[in-house]
């Protein structure tokens, strides 16, 4: 079965490509930046089709979005394993206390 594992491989092999011969070169050449910027308007595709209840459309949205997660993270040299590790720690309790555990951001 294909994971996300796959596709962060995937996407970190094309990193090396020609920009013209790789969409994911051409994202990463935008940089952090651009990467997260496409990364927003595909989000913004997957609310609009998770609202419209298309489920074909919300599939194919959630596949952009994860696809375009990966870019972004590539682009910022985070790792997928180091995502998932911060899932797995955040798991361990509630989700309420997990939340309410959070450093509040200087205002």
């Amino acid at each position: 079965m294909f994971s996300l594992d796959d596709l962060a491989r995937i996407i970190a092999e094309r990193a090396s490509a020609a920009a013209d011969k790789s969409y994911t070169r051409s994202l990463l050449d935008r940089g952090a930046k651009g990467a997260a910027k496409k990364f927003g308007e595909e989000a913004a595709e997957f609310v609009i089709a998770a609202v419209a209840e298309d489920e074909q459309a919300l599939r194919a949205e959630a596949a952009d979005v994860l696809y375009h997660l990966l870019v972004v993270l590539e682009a910022r040299g985070v790792k997928l394993a180091d995502v998932l590790a911060e899932l797995q720690r955040r798991t361990q309790r509630s989700g309420h206390d997990e939340k309410a555990s959070r450093a509040k951001p200087a205002l």
